[in-house]
């Protein structure tokens, strides 16, 4: 990789995390955006190898969250139980 190339994507993602942190996300999101485009055009290959595996990330993704939403959902349940077997027993 030339030497600019390394230096685009340093100076990007540097650029990127003081923006992030400064709360501007619009121009965070653009700088991660300039240093993933030179990066892409260093190794296409890999790049497509990533974008033909993303819905399979998607989908896991949402499987993962839609079994913490089921886990959220029993958990407030049985509190909710608890709460109003607490609320029996002391005589409300």
């Amino acid at each position: 990789m030339d030497g600019w190339k390394k230096a685009a994507i340093a100076g990007s993602i540097t650029a990127a995390t003081i923006l992030f942190l400064k709360r501007r996300h619009g121009a965070g999101v653009l700088a991660t955006s300039v240093g993933l485009a030179v990066l892409a055009s260093e190794y296409p290959e890999k790049f497509e190898q990533v974008r033909r595996s993303l819905p399979n990330y998607f989908d896991r993704g949402m499987q993962v969250m839609e079994m913490a939403a089921r886990a959220g959902r029993r958990i407030t349940d049985a509190a909710g139980r608890s709460a109003v077997e607490a609320w029996e027993e002391i005589g409300g």
